[in-house]
């Protein structure tokens, strides 16, 4: 995939997984950043399963990448919830 391809995954990945785990997007830069490191979370844990990963600009990469980036995000609070308690 193309540098572009990666942005428009990553920028529509991230919202939806931000919009799906806190209600709120995080802005265009940290959402296209939160989908990109979800669409390589996603493709790891669907290769895992013995599903393929990020394949392309289509709807089945934009799944890999919001569950990615779905996970990414729970990780995220659940390190930094755990952190702002202490």
């Amino acid at each position: 995939m193309s540098i572009i391809a990666w942005i428009i995954l990553g920028l529509v990945a991230g919202f939806i997984g931000s919009k799906i785990v806190n209600k709120s997007g995080e802005g265009i830069v940290l959402d296209i950043i939160l989908g990109i490191v979800g669409a390589i979370v996603g493709g790891f844990v669907f290769s895992y399963f013995g599903a393929q990963g990020v394949d392309g600009l289509n709807i089945y990469s934009l799944i890999v990448a919001v569950v990615g980036a779905v996970i990414v995000l729970f990780l995220y609070h659940a390190i930094v919830g755990r952190r702002a308690i202490r």
